[in-house]
């Protein structure tokens, strides 16, 4: 999702890259009842809860999040399929954790020849004035018409790229691999569906090998696994310590915490619900900033492939 890319959350990303970078349409787990063969018990795809959580092992745990991570890849792409609303609350925050000032703003995600894109469409929940609602129209229309221009070397680039970096979150989950201890603390059911609560603390000794790698022993959580689909429904992630991010950029204090929360869409597909933020920071030079943000995503519609995208002048005339 277009949040979790940003800046701001980019410790979101550092934990739970291998979790919810994507939002990409998984294949459900098998939910058969048949006996495993020896080779598979030996090595289980999909681990069965135990009677006792602690008898589940960290081999089969990791197998269990690895699976996850492999779902997301997929969700990642089937996200894109979808058209959705965004509606953000932005809450600065003064020394006491009282609210100070609030910012909302809603956006509309629209799928701009496979690329997705934000169209701001409120602010404090009133309809953006005529002459913001047309630099926001300009703005999709620039995109449109630098798609059809597009040449395909370019094309090839760009989507070469994109692949690398789809590469890089695969390596990614090998680091939280080693980054972590897992354990399987029990069951709860979230959205109305069991999932298995696993919980991560940092493991003495992790020699990061990849870039960002480093920040991950700085935070601890839990995540929340869908017990019939192996996908991620919630993640609950907290700063242990502070992490200086760029020489003088940011500082993310002791105590920031990150929340997600998905939802089956269409019954092939995990996409966010709920992503809560509240982070204490210090932006370069400036002041401490307590911020405590909170987006919401509704109305999930799928793209139709055979759709004909239009620029603005073309919308016109047809009217």
């Amino acid at each position: 999702m277009r949040t979790w890319r940003a800046g701001l959350f980019v410790l979101i990303l550092l934990f739970g890259q291998a979790f919810v970078l994507a939002q990409d349409g998984a294949t459900p787990a098998s939910t058969s009842d048949s006996k495993p063969t020896t080779e598979a018990a030996a090595k289980p795809a999909v681990p069965s809860l135990p009677s006792v959580p602690a008898t589940l092992t960290q081999d089969q745990i990791k197998e269990l999040i690895q699976k996850v991570a492999d779902n997301d890849i997929q969700n990642d792409n089937k996200q894109r399929d979808y058209t959705y609303i965004e509606h953000e609350v932005h809450n600065r925050l003064d020394g006491k954790g009282q609210t100070k000032s609030t910012e909302t703003k809603t956006y509309e995600i629209l799928e701009i020849y496979g690329e997705q894109v934000e169209r701001l469409i409120e602010k404090d929940d009133k309809p953006l004035p005529a002459k913001e609602a047309a630099k926001e129209e300009e703005k999709i229309q620039k995109l449109i018409d630098k798609r059809e221009k597009e040449s395909p070397e370019n094309r090839r680039k760009r989507e070469a790229k994109e692949e690398k970096d789809r590469e890089e979150d695969r390596q990614f989950v090998r680091e939280i691999d080693d980054a972590y201890n897992f354990a399987l603390v029990g069951t709860e059911l979230v959205g109305g569906r069991e999932a298995w609560v696993i919980a991560a603390e940092p493991r003495l000794g992790f020699v990061p090998h990849m870039k960002y790698a480093n920040f991950l022993p700085k935070f601890h959580g839990r995540v929340w696994i869908d017990k019939t689909d192996v996908q991620l429904a919630k993640m609950d992630v907290e700063c242990l310590d502070t992490v200086a991010w760029g020489v003088f950029l940011a500082r993310f204090h002791k105590g920031s915490r990150f929340m997600l929360e998905q939802t089956r869409v269409n019954d092939e597909v995990w996409l966010p619900r709920e992503l809560s933020v509240k982070v204490d920071l210090r932006l370069a030079l400036l002041k401490n900033f307590r911020v405590d943000v909170e987006q919401t995503f509704r109305d999930y519609k799928k793209f139709r492939t055979d759709a004909k995208i239009v620029g603005i002048g073309e919308v016109q005339e047809q009217k």
